[in-house]
């Protein structure tokens, strides 16, 4: 995991369309399922066809290749064909900038409820 930042500048709003907060939302529940995470973090090692992902993420590939499917249209992956065999790689990887930055938040807070729950405990 990438170093962790504290203090995060303010940034100045952006003016979005209706239109382009579905998209964001989209990408957002695209990523909402455990599974499909599980599954881009196998892709950040490299292309990986269908049932090598099912296999590696203890899964079925019919319901890998669901998932693979909605991780496409929000445009997280592309799929090469390469005779009957399907093959999956990451189109955008600013998806592991997002899940880093969460990941760090994540760790930062629970850092810090640790750290109440012990002051708690020895008062």
């Amino acid at each position: 995991m990438k170093a962790r930042t504290k203090n995060v500048l303010p940034r100045k709003p952006r003016p979005m369309t209706l239109e382009a907060l579905e998209l964001v939302a989209a990408r957002f529940k695209a990523m909402s399922e455990p599974l499909r995470l599980r599954i881009l973090h196998e892709l950040e090692r490299g292309e990986r066809s269908v049932s090598a992902l099912a296999q590696s993420v203890g899964s079925t590939q019919p319901n890998v290749s669901k998932h693979l499917k909605v991780l496409q249209d929000a445009g997280m992956l592309k799929r090469r064909q390469q005779g009957n065999t399907a093959f999956y790689s990451i189109a955008d990887a600013m998806v592991f900038e997002l899940c880093d930055m969460i990941c760090s938040r994540l760790v930062d807070r629970l850092e810090a409820q640790v750290g109440a729950l012990n002051a708690r405990m020895r008062a």
